[in-house]
C-alpha cells in the first residue's frame, strides 16, 4: 500500500522532471499547481498523465477541478489507486 508522504515525494519528482521551468526548488504539499498558482494548463494534464503512468492509475477529468496542490494530487493517486 502507498504512504502519503512517499506520493508526495513522487509528486514532486514528476512536476520537476517534467516541468522544472514552472517552480523553484522549494515544492511541498501546499505548492499551488492550477491556474492561479504557478503551472498552466497545458502543464498540469502533463503533471496528472504521468502521475497516472507512474501509479498506474485513473484520476476522473471531473475530479481534476479538484486537484490544486501537491497535496491534494497525492491524495487523489492514494484515492483512486485503492479502487
Amino acid at each position: 500500500m502507498l504512504e502519503r508522504e512517499e506520493v508526495i515525494k513522487g509528486v514532486i519528482a514528476v512536476i520537476k522532471d517534467n516541468v522544472p521551468e514552472m517552480f523553484g526548488s522549494d515544492l511541498d504539499e501546499n505548492t499551488v499547481l492550477n491556474e492561479h498558482g504557478n503551472v498552466d494548463s497545458m502543464g498540469f494534464i502533463l503533471i496528472v498523465t504521468k502521475l497516472e503512468g507512474k501509479y498506474d492509475v485513473h484520476i476522473p477529468d471531473e475530479a481534476w477541478i479538484s486537484l490544486t496542490t501537491v497535496g491534494d494530487l497525492a491524495d487523489a493517486i492514494l484515492k483512486y489507486s485503492e479502487k
